[in-house]
């Protein structure tokens, strides 16, 4: 028989892996590009952008390892504070970082980005770019088991720090338009650091992992998740033109 007969079960397998990676980030993906109603963006430009998260998360990965060394040498690892400062000042501020990066190169003087709300969209897409990429590594790694909790929370959690994240870069590009240059560079800085915040806090309450931390990581998980879908309803239907 072929040697591809006895490869096919493992393909398989492989397949149901990335696809429980995947989809979760896909059915998101789809609800934003939904509400894009004024002036849908081009295919080629929302693949790229996918691209751009994945290039985000790799780039990550190299900084965060560098950044975690660094703290180790100057924190106690088993501290509260170790894990304050690794989500804040390592994970948030790196991974917000390097897709604010890659968003900011790929869109900001695309003559595509014609309208406000294309800036929820492109963060978002960056976002979930990096999320798929990062889930299909954790599923692979720890299998099936991590791919429900990570639907329901990692994933969701990176397209809602990206909302926030579009919401005020969006806000920046209009404020260009109108030649106010300090409030697009205000909104550009909000834009980053709110990002920073709210993936700094997730984390912080996930990796304390006491009983406490999590009550609050569930009540902030919920709140955050619910201003995030209430914004992109708010700023589909009041989009503008920059």
């Amino acid at each position: 028989m072929p040697l591809f007969f006895f490869a096919m079960p493992g393909f398989y397998i492989l397949a149901v892996y990335i696809l429980a990676a995947v989809l979760p980030a896909w059915f998101l993906l789809r609800y934003i590009y939904r509400h894009d109603t004024v002036e849908k963006e081009p295919a080629g430009l929302l693949a790229s952008l996918l691209l751009m998260g994945v290039a985000a998360a790799l780039c990550s990965g190299v900084l965060e390892g560098l950044g975690e060394a660094v703290l180790y040498r100057l924190v106690d690892p088993g501290s509260p504070l170790y894990t304050v400062l690794l989500a804040f000042f390592v994970v948030a501020l790196v991974e917000e970082g390097t897709k604010f990066f890659f968003l900011h190169a790929r869109t900001w003087r695309n003559p595509n980005f014609n309208y406000r709300f294309d800036g929820i969209v492109y963060a978002v897409f960056v976002s979930l770019g990096f999320a798929a990429f990062e889930n299909i590594q954790y599923v692979l790694h720890y299998g099936l088991s991590v791919a429900l909790p990570r639907a329901i929370f990692a994933v969701p959690g990176h397209m809602s720090f990206a909302v926030f994240m579009g919401l005020f870069y969006g806000r920046a590009k209009l404020y260009e338009a109108w030649g106010d240059r300090r409030r697009c560079r205000g909104s550009l800085v909000r834009a980053y650091g709110m990002s920073v915040l709210l993936h700094g806090f997730y984390d912080a309450c996930a990796m304390r992992g006491t009983g406490m931390a999590m009550v609050v990581f569930l009540v902030f998980v919920v709140l955050m998740f619910r201003s995030a879908f209430k914004h992109v309803k708010q700023e589909s239907f009041t989009d503008e033109p920059v």
